[in-house]
């Protein structure tokens, strides 16, 4: 071979060495990109089943709405003289709130407090703060002192039913609740000494029996009517 046959081909060599090269650095970085996507689809998988299964709404409307529209609402028209369904008041939401100023020596039974709540209420209770220091009672601003719950439509139906049909009757020496306690624009508090009456309470895991207060919020223009609609839906007024 002559020497200008040799310079001709040399090129020619080290073109297609480059180009191998470049298939084996192409083929590598996709073999690279290919089992970082399998890496990260099988982490989020994981992630996945680790995670707790979020609680969903019931696909059967709660049975105590059921007969606020089947029954209730036709009673309440018929009683307060009402000649539009839009007139007939409604709950709109249901709170609940527990406040713990013993958490400022034992901070330890705001965990504990909030758990039971949540059992209760079928949502996870919200820790409440301080909003501002008092040195007379030796609290600080920001301090954990309660927890709350605020339940809407199917959770709010579900629970006022429990609460009338389960957990008042099991008060000891139950005499019903006052028919006083409305704030004059319909919305009615009640106070509940033990957490315990609920179902949903392991009373042997129970540490330190704590009460808390219960807020109905219903759309009534006066006491009349909020009072009305409670008694039709099974709240015991002794007065």
């Amino acid at each position: 071979m002559t020497k200008e046959k040799q310079d001709k081909s040399a090129p020619a060599e080290g073109k297609g060495k480059g180009s191998a090269d470049a298939d084996a650095i192409r083929a590598e970085k996709k073999a690279k990109g290919e089992a970082k996507a399998a890496a990260a689809k099988a982490a989020k998988s994981a992630s996945e089943k680790k995670a707790p299964a979020q609680p969903s709404r019931p696909a059967v409307p709660a049975r105590m709405f059921l007969r606020y529209k089947k029954e209730i609402v036709p009673a309440l028209m018929a009683e307060l003289g009402f000649k539009n369904v839009m007139q007939v008041p409604r709950i709109e939401k249901i709170t609940l709130n527990m406040g713990l100023g013993e958490a400022v020596a034992n901070p330890n039974i705001i965990a504990t407090s909030a758990e039971e709540m949540t059992l209760i209420a079928g949502q996870k209770a919200v820790v409440t703060r301080s909003k501002k220091a008092i040195s007379n009672f030796k609290l600080r601003a920001d301090l954990p002192i309660g927890c709350m719950v605020t339940l809407r439509k199917e959770r709010m139906w579900e629970f006022l039913d429990r609460l009338i049909g389960i957990a008042m009757p099991r008060v000891r020496d139950f005499k019903g609740i006052s028919g006083k306690a409305f704030d004059g624009r319909g919305n009615y508090s009640l106070g509940l000494r033990e957490q315990t009456i609920f179902p949903e309470i392991n009373y042997d895991k129970v540490e330190k029996v704590k009460g808390m207060n219960v807020t109905i919020t219903t759309t009534a223009k006066n006491d009349k009517e909020g009072k009305a609609l409670l008694k039709h839906l099974g709240m015991p007024f002794r007065n």
